[in-house]
């Protein structure tokens, strides 16, 4: 009895300390996206679309801190967030949008990193996207269309989330262009939409996990076993045969982390010259050595 009481005491704390270090993440997070805003994005009018750039575009409309803006507008949005995704969803959302909105307008009153507009859209994008992918990464959102990309990714889990932010963003960027009524900065907001997509695509995805390759030769023993000895690949034989020829082939298929891939094409050629070899890129594989099966996709 008594050690059942210790190893559920030992599992809240375990809980507990995860919860903490979650929170720590999100925390973090949260100020590396509002610099992005205060120290790059709202200081040079560009409104990276989403919640964050309707608030940009309304503070130059109406006297009222972007920050605030952005947890006025992101009230109803976390009431649809709390209904669809429960309350432990909600309440790190919640908190993660709270704390987003204090880091901006306390963040405000700095200096700012740069007037450059091409700069503030690079680097500031950049900064906005690793934020977002970290507080993600953390299971939870940034509020806004965060939460609204989130509900469409339960719809079409095929959609890929810097696609969709690309999608909704582009809009409120073309309403800025016409707000500001400046192209300029509308374009330059454009390009930190851009960069918004590919950075948080390259955070939560990563670069092509690996290369595909089908390796098609008379001496497919020979190639296989030294992938296997020298690489330690895993490797799958397939049954096929030429249309012309009738003859039965070996067809090896392997996946091949890009560090790899060079070292196995060196091998195919000293084995074989004459192989014919398919490499294609591959940007999501599940299995031994690569992501995990029941991984929660993003």
């Amino acid at each position: 009895m008594k050690e059942n009481q210790q190893k559920d005491i030992l599992l809240k704390k375990a809980g507990v300390k995860k919860t903490l270090v979650n929170y720590l993440l999100i925390t973090v997070a949260c100020a590396v996206y509002s610099a992005a805003i205060s120290l790059f994005l709202d200081p040079n009018s560009l409104a990276p679309g989403g919640v964050t750039g309707i608030a940009i575009i309304l503070n130059r409309l109406i006297p009222v801190e972007t920050g605030t803006l952005m947890l006025l507008i992101n009230i109803p949005i976390l009431i649809l967030g709390a209904w669809k995704f429960g309350l432990r969803f909600s309440l790190s959302t919640i908190y993660c949008t709270v704390v987003i909105s204090l880091f901006t307008n306390l963040l405000s009153g700095v200096k700012v990193a740069t007037t450059d507009p091409l700069l503030a859209a690079l680097v500031g994008g950049s900064l906005a996207a690793v934020g977002i992918g970290w507080v993600f990464k953390a299971g939870a959102t940034t509020g806004g269309t965060d939460i609204i990309i989130k509900l469409l990714r339960i719809k079409m889990p095929h959609l890929r989330t810097g696609g969709l932010f690309l999608a909704m963003d582009a809009v409120i960027v073309a309403v800025s262009g016409f707000v500001f009524k400046n192209t300029d900065v509308a374009l330059y907001a454009g390009l930190t939409v851009f960069v918004i997509s590919l950075v948080l695509d390259l955070v939560l995805y990563g670069r092509d996990e690996a290369k595909l390759m089908f390796i098609i030769s008379d001496k497919s023993e020979q190639i296989t076993r030294r992938l296997l000895e020298e690489l330690d690949l895993g490797v799958t034989h397939m049954q096929g045969s030429g249309a012309f020829s009738g003859k039965e082939k070996q067809v090896i298929l392997c996946a091949v982390k890009k560090s790899t891939a060079p070292k196995t094409e060196v091998i195919v050629k000293e084995e074989d010259p004459q192989a014919f070899m398919i490499i294609s890129s591959a940007t999501e594989i599940y299995g031994e050595g690569y992501k995990s099966y029941f991984s929660e996709k993003l």
